[in-house]
């Protein structure tokens, strides 16, 4: 009995599935809140140039994000209690630190502002901001200096489970810095800075006559083209980078 060869089809190699690539930006790796000599005296003679509050973006090295290097103004109206920033101004900023090579996290993400009064704790208005304004990016931190010294610092992460943790706040020495240029600061101030008139109540969210600025156009792709979907999610690790010990959001009630 002759045997029949069966011609087997050669089965075609599976493919294999494509890893989906996440081009993650880096997250915050130390537990404190650091300032470069230059960039806590130009804070400290902004704060000290007029009795409201004034407010702007932290600038971090690129290999140390809370390390605070300088602090950019932009177009505000400023009362005793409230900073509003200028959309436009914003833009601008964003703009001209992308053109120089920064990435967002580098010089979006903190958000530094100065209590002309004793109390560095942020307000009800401050908490508002920091929910909707810096809600949209991978994580985002809110900082307050006081008219008397005091401060306030807190990071909170918006992705995974979330989460939020207050920082100990220093000046490193150990850093390189440029010289003072106070006469620059000043410029800065009197180009960005506009104080309200009205008393101490102007500028209180009053229903929807107040409008946050709202820095979510900032991060879609028409202006970050570069910045996708959850492209934040594989480097923050849920937030364990920083520590452990964050209190999840569902806990918190702001």
């Amino acid at each position: 009995m002759k045997r029949v060869k069966t011609a087997l089809k050669k089965r075609k190699p599976l493919k294999k599935k494509r890893k989906s690539t996440l081009r993650s930006v880096s997250a915050p790796k130390s537990s404190v809140l650091r300032f470069t000599p230059y960039a806590w005296a130009k804070l400290l003679f902004l704060r000290d140039l007029g009795e409201s509050e004034v407010g702007g973006f932290g600038i971090s090295a690129p290999d140390d994000l809370l390390l605070i290097e300088d602090i950019k103004l932009v177009k505000q109206q400023c009362t005793v209690v409230t900073v509003k920033f200028d959309d436009a101004s914003v833009a601008d900023l964003f703009d001209e630190q992308v053109d120089q090579g920064r990435k967002p996290e580098e010089f979006s993400r903190i958000w530094i502002h100065t209590h002309p009064g004793s109390s560095a704790e942020p307000s009800h208005v401050d908490e508002a901001t920091f929910a909707q304004s810096f809600g949209v990016s991978d994580w985002a931190l809110m900082f307050i200096l006081s008219k008397n010294g005091t401060t306030y610092a807190r990071l909170r992460f918006h992705v995974g489970p979330g989460g939020q943790s207050e920082l100990p706040v220093e000046i490193d020495y150990g850093t390189s810095f440029p010289a003072a240029n106070q006469a620059a600061w000043e410029q800065e101030f009197q180009d960005m800075v506009t104080v309200a008139c009205g008393g101490p109540g102007f500028g209180i969210p009053r229903g929807s006559d107040f409008q946050l600025y709202d820095l979510g156009d900032y991060f879609e792709d028409a202006f970050f083209p570069e910045l996708e979907g959850d492209l934040f999610c594989e480097s923050l690790n849920s937030g364990e980078c920083i520590n452990n010990d964050f209190d999840h959001d569902e806990e918190d009630e702001l």
